[in-house]
């Protein structure tokens, strides 16, 4: 009886991927666009905040050091550097992280990111998107790129209480080749039934809602804002090496289109 009934959730799930996920594209508008056009970080604060250090991994290192922050050739650059400027710091490396938390949210559109990252033993550059209003992981994570260390691939991924409590559904991860030390564009198109993941407009990963698996496998109702984060060294990225830093990621413009 239970093969029956996973049998059947199985074949909804793949009726609503193909209903989700295989649609006709149709043509965007755009309404907002970044292209770090500032001198420093404190004209780019309509938009942008430096994110605080935290207990997690993504942002052990996290420094509000301007060291740490640049805008080059109208990009913003967000740096990993060893930590030989601020004594009364323990940390032994400092990173650079910006959010629009609580300035800029983005809800039902595509969300395009033209960005470079340097590569080094234990670089962990990521740019994703979190809900405002609701605590992780209620309201779902959406990892638009993570890059580790001097992979030739990028992880496209979305987290729910329903995927880390491993549950079965939906393909819930990607990877995908990208041109190393190089720009490349990352997308991913918010809608009220699916997400659809894109790495130099490929579709790579498309994540619809199955009504049927509960309301945790797709929470992704909120607005949500942009987090990008340069971080070294973790338990999924491995230990860093100091003498291959300092280690830039390159952020050349963001696209927000809506239908």
């Amino acid at each position: 009886m239970m093969k029956k009934v996973f049998f059947f959730i199985s074949l909804i799930s793949a009726l609503f991927f193909l209903c989700s996920c295989n649609g006709a594209k149709k043509e965007w508008r755009l309404v907002w666009e970044e292209n770090f056009d500032y001198g420093d970080l404190s004209e780019a604060d309509l938009w942008w905040s430096k994110i605080p250090r935290g207990g997690s991994d993504w942002n052990k290192f996290m420094s509000d050091s301007d060291s740490c922050f640049a805008f080059q050739d109208g990009n913003l650059v967000l740096r990993g550097i060893p930590n030989t400027i601020l004594p009364d710091d323990t940390a032994k490396v400092l990173t650079g992280g910006v959010w629009t938390k609580g300035k800029k949210a983005f809800r039902d559109g595509r969300v395009e990111f033209r960005a470079k990252f340097e590569e080094a033993q234990g670089a962990w550059p990521a740019i994703w998107m979190m809900p405002e209003g609701r605590p992780w992981p209620e309201g779902g994570e959406i990892d638009v790129v993570e890059h580790l260390n001097f992979d030739s691939i990028a992880y496209q991924t979305i987290h729910t209480p329903f995927t880390l409590a491993g549950n079965e559904g939906p393909q819930r991860t990607v990877t995908h080749p990208v041109r190393r030390n190089d720009y490349n564009v990352y997308a991913v198109e918010l809608y009220p039934d699916s997400l659809r993941f894109f790495i130099n407009d490929e579709l790579t990963l498309c994540y619809p809602r199955v009504e049927e698996l509960g309301e945790e496998q797709f929470p992704f109702k909120d607005d949500f804002y942009i987090l990008i984060s340069n971080q070294v060294g973790g338990s999924w990225v491995g230990t860093y090496d100091i003498e291959q830093l300092p280690v830039d990621i390159y952020i050349d413009w963001i696209r927000f289109y809506q239908k």
